[in-house]
């Protein structure tokens, strides 16, 4: 472990963000307080200075350098100060100018495997005093604010089978919670909450149910012990309801369900916990039995909106298997959903939301071509949610391939997927960002894309919605019509997720780029 001191002069203020102020952090559109802006998962600024009419006068303010390219980080902003990271490491940047204040870093061990994801980090998690960040090598670390010194870490994990962290933690009262990477490699995924003051493991959730637990009797033989169902996503949290929504992955192996019969749960599905005892309290699977890799990893959001005419509580959700959700977050109840990019392998969806499979588009020996590819009609980056607008804004993905299934035998610490794809050429790939009716998935606007994103979307009180494009473009569109409005050659591929937040009383929005982060002003 090392820890770098570059402490300001000027930057007295007490470090403090407790967690009534992550509550209301709509009251506070000037800083940036969860992975997604508020627990909801919105990823939503209620800051309004930039628009279309002044969007075109953005200008970088000041960049900051990562070591690593294709960095996914989506920072916290609070009193003054940024903190970001990357693969092991935390920093805390002096808002105005980007200037470091203090860097912590934890030594990758040199046996550490990435199986089946790139050596990510995608953000911290702030509470009371403290930065809460997940390592590859699966400790959760607690850093103090003020001077990036280690008050504790726990270890989730051994990273030697193949478990890993690339999430952003989920601190909520009292309590941080954290998933696992290595669906690739035959783990058996879960939720944690530790005690934010000790860290302490206070409960797991376990995404892939043990002999006697329900679900269980949904992987035939001993299936469970390698079922994977990784949880690589930040979740949402409602504080009414008092629940904990977090998305899960793939079965495992990937490919070949050949030897995990039965619909897999909880794989490929939202699951809401009880966060004080982490009590499943209902799921939803969207892909029963999958065999294209189609996670359900996505952040949840959670909305209150009206479907059919009638007013309910909602978690939605645009799908990696090209389908949109509505769901009752309340009860898990399927309320609406339809296709929102091209697929071929289900004829659509039944009354209770599950999929009506299209018979022979399991992936074979000899390959079959399904869209969407495993990467999915989107994948983990985040879609955003505008109450302004009513719509949800997702990075959508045209990409179809060629399945294949291959024997599967597990080693621990070794890919296990049981197949793979090969994807159509490059040259008919293609990509948009999509605006979508919030109860129904009803597809209002595009704006098409040469290729498929890697990013996000943000959307903000000023009418717009920020992404990004594998070919470097970081570019703004009209949230109500989808035009373009204002581009930035960044110079390296985008892989992140936008944030927004206020210098000095004037907003500014930042985007990671390769391994530079931008930020952005009038």
């Amino acid at each position: 472990m090392r820890v770098c001191f570059f402490l300001a002069a000027a930057w007295t203020l007490a470090a403090q963000v407790p967690y009534e102020r992550i509550l209301n952090a709509a009251k506070e559109p000037g800083s940036w307080l969860t992975y997604s802006g508020n627990y909801a998962g919105h990823r939503y600024s209620p800051l309004a200075e930039i628009t279309p009419a002044n969007v075109s006068k953005l200008r970088v303010r000041w960049a900051y350098q990562f070591a690593l390219s294709r960095t996914q980080v989506s920072p916290i902003v609070a009193d003054g100060v940024m903190y970001i990271t990357a693969p092991n490491t935390a920093s805390a940047l002096d808002l105005r100018t980007g200037r470091t204040l203090w860097t912590w870093s934890r030594p990758i061990p040199s046996d550490y495997q990435s199986i089946g994801f790139g050596r990510v980090n995608r953000g911290p998690a702030i509470l009371d005093d403290r930065l809460y960040v997940a390592t590859l090598d699966c400790y959760l670390v607690a850093l103090d604010l003020k001077s990036g010194q280690e008050r504790w870490s726990a270890k989730v994990e051994d990273y030697h089978p193949g478990y890993s962290m690339t999430l952003a933690p989920l601190a909520i009262k009292g309590k941080v919670l954290v998933g696992v990477s290595g669906g690739e490699a035959g783990i058996r995924g879960f939720v944690d909450a530790y005690d934010s003051a000790s860290g302490k493991r206070l409960w797991r959730f376990y995404t892939v149910p043990g002999p006697g637990e329900p679900g269980n009797d949904s992987w035939s033989g001993d299936s469970w012990k390698t079922g994977g169902a990784s949880t690589w996503v930040t979740g949402a949290y409602d504080p009414e309801l008092n629940l904990v929504y977090w998305g899960v992955g793939n079965p495992g192996p990937d490919w070949n369900g050949d030897g995990r019969l039965g619909d897999n749960l909880y794989a490929c599905s939202f699951v809401a916990l009880d966060p004080e005892t982490g009590k499943l309290k209902w799921h939803f699977q969207f892909t029963p039995h999958d065999t294209h890799d189609w996670d359900a990893t996505h952040v949840p959001m959670l909305v209150d909106a009206q479907v059919r005419g009638r007013a309910r509580k909602l978690v939605v959700n645009p799908n990696r298997n090209a389908f949109y959700y509505a769901l009752d977050r309340t009860s898990g109840e399927f309320l609406a959903g339809q296709a929102y990019a091209k697929q071929t392998w289900a004829k659509g969806l039944d009354d209770r939301g599950r999929p009506i499979v299209i018979p022979g588009t399991e992936p074979s020996t000899e390959g079959k071509l399904i869209w969407p590819s495993l990467n999915g009609a989107t994948v983990w980056f985040s879609p955003s949610y505008s109450p302004q607008t009513n719509l949800v804004y997702v990075s959508t993905r045209e990409v179809g391939a060629t399945y294949f299934k291959r024997e599967a035998e597990y080693k621990p610490g070794t890919f296990f997927a049981g197949g793979g794809e090969a994807r159509i050429p490059a040259d008919q790939q293609w990509g948009a960002v999509r605006a979508l009716e919030v109860g129904s998935g009803k597809i209002a606007w595009e704006f098409k894309l040469t290729s498929p994103p890697w990013s996000g979307c943000l959307s903000t009180a000023g009418g717009l919605v920020f992404s990004g494009t594998q070919e470097g473009n970081i570019f703004v569109l009209d949230a109500k019509t989808g035009k373009p409005l204002w581009d930035f050659q960044s110079g390296g591929p985008v892989f992140s997720n936008a944030i927004s937040f206020q210098i000095d009383g004037r907003q500014h929005v930042a985007m990671a780029s390769d391994r530079v982060l931008y930020v952005f002003g009038l």
